[in-house]
């Protein structure tokens, strides 16, 4: 690999300034962000511990420029996050073939420190949203060498090819040559915990490129590699994976239509293939030179469309196994998310073999309530909403609100990752209550507006997300925390009371209000009630501080704890038993 010479020269320099000695450039070397199992839980660890990326990914071109670099990066620091998602662009890294300029990704790294940010890149390599936008001009003009992806018709594509060895051995030259510069003016200050490799990878029109290259390799047999990988995780792969081989009835030699069948999914398998084959190269080149976590993100196969109608072949959770055997060395397949059904897009890639980080998500006054959920319900590494920059930093706004509380909880999420003692949160319109389970208690949890004396229950109002997290600290001792939620605690055997229906927030039944019947008598099993309950903080070594008591109206006179919509809070409740 050739870098230019100001490159290698900076890196002398920092050496001779530096001058560590061995014991402590191990010790530096040793302290690299790295990926490590908790539990069930997969977490980043950066500088030593464990780290929860509360973070925000810039707009494509909000890092194009030094000046607004210095713009947005004190305001990323009011808004709360504590990472920052940022581009690096090739066409701007390498203007000139074989010349490059690493002013912007320097300028990232020291005015992340400047406002006390982490900092993940995202090469825009050969592809960025499917398309080479983000290649240098010098590269796009020479089409012979650096060919292009074809449809079935034969029309060429502002693809780049993937079967191209010219192709990859350039993104591939300016990738490492860009892994360089952060090992040299990072590899001792870990503002750098993770790279992004390529952008929303897949192509688009057709499910596959059918230039000639691609052809040839279509039409030869399946890898042996990839046949291997199959038989030897048949019991454990992706549901969708498994029905496609089995409807072949899993063959184990032959073609890709043979082995996988005659559809566009087969030409996204293939596709995924040769995908995952060329970002491995980027990742080996990657873990050579400095050895941080490396991810794909993906944009979603969602509406309805079929393969080449989204970007097709990219790391989707359906094509993990396919992802997993062609890229080994990509440690997470992350989701881009702007589709509704948030709950069940997150659920498809938190799996046993793929850890949840969440590098994009369209930009809401939900992200706060969303970024509680995955963190409380799916162990999440991080939560990142796009284009962070043209979102608030007003100390009301409900992100800024929310990105301060969970900077606050980080110590005790890190801590029970993993341990079964946690659960998220979330609710909308539609989706009112989730009933969860611990000891022999029963949790009920509703959105804020099922409340029936909040007129905007029932006015016609909007219903904004509600989310949280439900901790268990100990038996009987629970963290409830984040916005626009109710919590009820009851015994698993405790019977329905007679109680009255449409009480006011004194606890007294409102003007017509209605008795419901009981429908059995009572057992006479223990009730658990409510004891303390107070608002809190948490301080850096996670023990909790005192802020107020709030157990009158605040919490229905000892009937439930919750939290407003438009607040965010952290609740430490204490119960208690009686009969």
């Amino acid at each position: 690999m050739k870098c230019n010479k100001s490159l290698f020269e900076k890196r002398i320099i920092l050496v001779l300034f530096l001058v560590l000695p061995l014991a402590g450039a191990m010790k530096a070397y040793s302290q690299l962000p790295y990926l490590k199992k908790q539990g069930t839980a997969t977490q980043l660890m950066a500088d030593g511990k464990p780290f929860l990326i509360i973070g925000g990914e810039l707009g494509n071109s909000s890092a194009s420029s030094v000046e607004d670099i210095e713009r947005i990066f004190p305001k990323l620091q009011r808004m709360g996050l504590n990472t920052v998602l940022v581009p690096a662009y090739w066409d701007l890294i390498e203007p000139v073939e074989g010349s490059f300029d690493f002013t912007l990704v320097d300028k990232v790294i020291r005015q992340a420190r400047a406002n006390e940010l982490k900092v993940v890149f995202l090469w825009f390599g050969a592809w960025k949203n499917s398309m080479s936008c983000y290649a240098p001009l010098w590269f796009k003009k020479d089409d012979k060498k650096y060919p292009r992806a074809s449809t079935k018709a034969g029309k060429p594509l502002e693809i780049a090819s993937s079967f191209s060895g010219n192709v990859c051995r350039a993104d591939n030259r300016a990738f490492g040559c860009f892994m360089e510069r952060i090992a040299a003016v990072d590899g001792d200050g870990h503002t750098v915990v993770m790279v992004q490799i390529e952008n929303e990878i897949g192509m688009l029109e057709d499910a596959r490129d059918y230039s000639e290259a691609a052809n040839a390799s279509f039409n030869a047999p399946v890898p042996g590699a990839l046949m291997d990988y199959l038989k030897k995780n048949k019991k454990t792969l992706h549901s969708w994976m498994a029905g496609k081989w089995g409807k072949q009835g899993y063959k184990t030699t032959g073609s890709w239509q043979e082995v996988f069948g005659d559809d566009v999914y087969t030409d996204e398998v293939f596709m995924a293939w040769s995908y995952a084959q060329y970002v491995e190269k980027l990742a080996q080149t990657a873990r050579s030179i400095h050895r941080i976590p490396l991810f794909v993100n993906a944009a979603m196969n969602s509406r309805g469309r079929k393969p080449g109608e989204y970007p097709s072949a990219g790391p989707l959770a359906h094509l993990i196994d396919v992802w997993h055997c062609g890229a080994p060395s990509i440690d997470i397949l992350a989701p881009d998310l702007y589709d509704k059904g948030f709950v069940d897009w997150v659920a498809q890639y938190r799996l046993h073999n793929n850890p949840l980080f969440i590098p994009e998500v369209r930009l809401s006054n939900n992200n706060g309530v969303q970024a509680f959920y995955v963190f409380g319900e799916h162990d999440a590494i991080g939560y990142s909403p796009f284009s962070i920059e043209n979102g608030s930093d007003a100390s009301d706004a409900l992100t800024v609100q929310a990105y301060a509380k969970l900077r606050e909880l980080m110590p005790l999420l890190a801590e029970y990752q993993g341990k079964g003692r946690m659960n998220g949160l979330h609710f909308d319109a539609e989706n009112k209550e989730r009933v969860l389970a611990y000891d022999d208690l029963r949790l009920v949890c509703r959105h804020y507006f099922t409340l029936p004396w909040d007129p905007r229950a029932t006015d016609g109002s909007q219903w904004p997300e509600g989310g949280g997290i439900v901790l268990k600290l100990a038996k009987d001792e629970y963290i409830v925390a984040g916005s626009g939620i109710v919590v009820e605690f009851r015994k698993a055997g405790e019977s329905e009371l007679v109680e009255a229906k449409d009480l006011g927030e004194d606890g007294f039944v409102n003007a017509g209000g209605k008795v419901r019947k009981q429908e059995s008598g009572w057992k006479g099993t223990s009730r658990a009630g409510i004891g303390p309950v107070d608002e809190v903080k948490v301080n850096v070594d996670g023990t909790l501080k005192y802020v107020r008591r709030l157990n009158g109206d605040q919490t229905h006179q000892g009937r439930h704890v919750r939290i407003s919509v438009g607040e965010f809070g952290i609740l430490h409740v204490r119960l208690y038993e009686y009969k």
